[in-house]
Parts: structure tokens; C-alpha cells; sequence
């Protein structure tokens, strides 16, 4: 497999050069690629120091650096650029055309990506983010008369991290319930799931791709055996079928796409 060095290079927290270079390099799955993440750069000697690492990466590796950059100083970006590397420039790219169409300069600020620009909205995910705290796990099932939306599945398949980013970036009050091996007696919805039918959502997952996740986190047990999966998978989805719950397959999709398509498939806006 062929093997390249990236840079990801920021004078803030380097998350949205993160968030850019990881979904273009996923598209080339054939190449193995060492990440390397540079924040905070703010001084010349800052600089210097990237363009240093980025020469003796070239030449460690025989092959030219990709550079994701979203560093705002203009001589910073500058020095970067005489690097050597393959440099995306995330900001020059888009600020030169906005500052001509716009007619004014960029104010060159560092952080403002990030910056808590709307006090309500900011407040409203701390919210969200306790609420989907609160109501983890089936740990207060009391409280679903207020959330947006109950996930439900079996145990590994995703509800806690979707939870979170549906109350994170979306600003949802989202819940989630675990189905154990008590809940599959009689394939019927548990008690506490009953009043909320119509806010439920469900997780499924192949068995393998379960098996996979479980092994990693308690190889060897019963609970991680490809057997105990295959029955909780089997049994779970026979009680989303029998009622008639909105589900996705979770196998082969990430966070950020279950969301959306959680989104798609109840109507339900995000907040912020």
C-alpha cells in the first residue's frame, strides 16, 4: 500500500482542516496516509518549523507532503507555500474571492470558525448535550416525554455517539434505550418504551460487524460471541418489524450520515 504524509496545519485548533482533509482523503482508500496535526501556529519561527518537518518528510519518504492549511496570516501562508508540499490552502482559496466580491479585507482573526457567535444556540447544545447525558443507556426513561427522538438497539451499535451528535451539532434532545436479552422474551416493546412508540428510532447492525465490536471490548465472553449477537440481532429486529419502527443500518455508515438520514426519515429540524 502506498504510503503519504499529510500535514494538517492551523493557527487555531485545526478542526475544521481536520474535518476537510479526512473526507477528501477517504476517497482514496488505497493509500495509507501518516497524519500528522500542527496547531496553533501563530509566530514565524512557528513556520519555519512546519516547513522544516514538512522537508524532512519529503525526503524520508521520497514523495511530496499534502499540506491541509487553514492558516489566515498572509506571510504565514506565505512561507507554507514555499514548503515543497502539495499545499491546500483552505482559507486563501476561498477569503481572496469573498474579500473581492464583498469589497473589504478579512479581519485575519484567528478562531472565529469556532467562536460562540450566538449565546441562545450555544446554550441550547450544552442543554441538549446534558439532556442526551441524562437519558443514556435507558438510564431515566421518565424523561422521554420531552425528548425529540428515542434510539433504540441493541448493545454496541452506536446510540451513545449518535446520541451525542444529534445533541451537539443539531441542538436535539435525543434518549436512548439498550435491548438486552430481557427485553427479547416475548419480542414485545419493553414497558417503559410503550407511551413513546411514535418518537422511537432504530439502530440495526450485522451481526459480524457487531460481533467485531463487542470482541473488541470484552474479547472471549458470551456477550461478544458471534452466537449471542446473531440471537439479540435476529430477535431485535423481528420487534422494529412487528411494530413497525423507522430504522437504519448502521453497519457500513458514520455518525455524521446516520444523523442525516435520522433527520430525513422523521422530519425532524435541527435547532441550531
Amino acid at each position: 500500500m502506498t504510503q503519504r504524509t499529510v500535514f494538517i496545519v492551523s493557527g487555531g485548533t485545526g478542526i475544521t482542516a481536520e474535518a476537510i482533509s479526512n473526507s477528501m482523503l477517504s476517497q482514496f482508500g488505497d493509500i495509507h496516509f501518516e497524519q500528522r496535526t500542527l496547531i496553533y501556529v501563530r509566530s514565524d519561527e512557528d513556520c519555519h518549523d512546519i516547513v522544516r518537518q514538512i522537508r524532512e518528510a519529503a525526503e524520508r519518504n521520497h514523495s511530496k507532503p499534502v499540506v491541509f492549511s487553514t492558516l489566515v496570516n498572509p506571510r504565514h501562508r506565505e512561507m507554507l507555500s514555499k514548503s515543497g508540499a502539495l499545499v491546500l490552502d483552505l482559507f486563501g482559496t476561498f477569503l481572496e474571492p469573498l474579500e473581492g466580491e464583498l469589497g473589504i479585507r478579512s479581519s485575519e482573526k484567528v478562531g472565529h470558525s469556532h467562536a460562540v457567535r450566538d449565546p441562545s444556540a450555544y446554550r441550547l447544545r450544552i442543554d441538549a448535550v446534558h439532556f442526551a447525558l441524562e437519558n443514556d443507556d435507558g438510564a431515566h426513561t421518565r424523561h422521554y416525554d420531552q425528548a425529540d427522538i428515542v434510539l433504540i438497539g441493541v448493545s454496541r451499535s452506536g446510540k451513545t455517539p449518535t446520541s451525542l451528535y444529534l445533541a451537539l451539532q443539531l441542538g436535539l434532545y435525543p434518549a436512548n434505550y439498550p435491548f438486552t436479552e430481557e427485553d427479547f422474551d416475548d419480542l414485545r416493546l419493553p414497558e417503559a418504551l410503550e407511551p413513546h412508540k411514535d418518537k422511537l428510532f432504530a439502530l440495526l447492525i450485522d451481526p459480524e460487524r457487531l460481533t467485531a465490536i463487542r470482541q473488541e471490548r470484552m474479547a472471549g465472553s458470551r456477550y461478544a460471541s458471534a452466537q449471542q449477537c446473531e440471537a439479540e440481532v435476529r430477535a431485535f429486529n423481528a420487534i422494529v418489524a412487528r411494530y413497525g419502527i423507522p430504522s437504519i443500518n448502521v453497519t457500513e455508515r458514520s455518525i455524521e450520515e446516520i444523523s442525516t438520514k435520522i433527520l430525513a426519515a422523521t422530519g425532524l429540524k435541527r435547532r441550531v
